[in-house]
């Protein structure tokens, strides 16, 4: 984008996703400086699938500690999915450094929503991608994914974290635009 355009900070889905290249397409790159955010263990973020010190509050701060360092005062703040829970949460908190809030596919991580997205509702819209995604775990786990995931992304192997990591990864970017 452009250096002297009004900055934008684009919050990706996930967790675990990262901001893809392909997000600049929302934004007029001469208007726009499109800054892309990679939260903690996310993209390109380091350490990759790290969920110690990983919370809302954290990624808010690092957020605020992004925004002083580039010198930006006020910026439109860009989210989709927990992209979006993010930015309500930051604006929340930090009423006085944005200027506009865009979302697009909202998630507010309420139970219903988390139960249709990870568990019932994506294996009758997109069957294929929701069978991709469950078939990582056993199947006599299977009946609660999202528990079954958070024992291997939190488990004490390293593989083991990495893989789980990078299949709940590929399984929600199947179901998302």
């Amino acid at each position: 984008g452009n250096p002297q355009g009004k900055p934008v900070v684009v919050l990706h889905g996930g967790p675990g996703g990262g901001c893809p290249p392909s997000y600049r397409q929302f934004f007029d790159a001469q208007r726009y400086r499109i800054i892309m955010f990679d939260q903690r263990g996310a993209g390109k973020s380091t350490p990759l699938a790290e969920l110690r010190e990983n919370t809302t509050w954290h990624l808010i701060r690092d957020m605020e500690q992004l925004r002083e360092q580039l010198g930006v005062e006020k910026w439109v703040v860009f989210g989709g999915y927990w992209g979006s829970t993010l930015s309500l949460a930051y604006a929340k908190t930090h009423p006085d450094h944005v200027t506009a809030l865009v979302l697009r596919g909202i998630f507010l991580c309420r139970y219903q929503e988390i139960q249709f997205m990870y568990q019932e509702g994506t294996s009758w819209i997109v069957p294929y991608a929701h069978e991709k995604f469950a078939q990582h775990i056993p199947a006599v786990e299977r009946g609660d994914l999202v528990s079954a995931y958070h024992r291997r992304v939190t488990c004490d192997d390293p593989e083991t974290r990495l893989a789980a990591s990078m299949e709940w990864t590929a399984g929600r970017c199947g179901c998302q635009t």
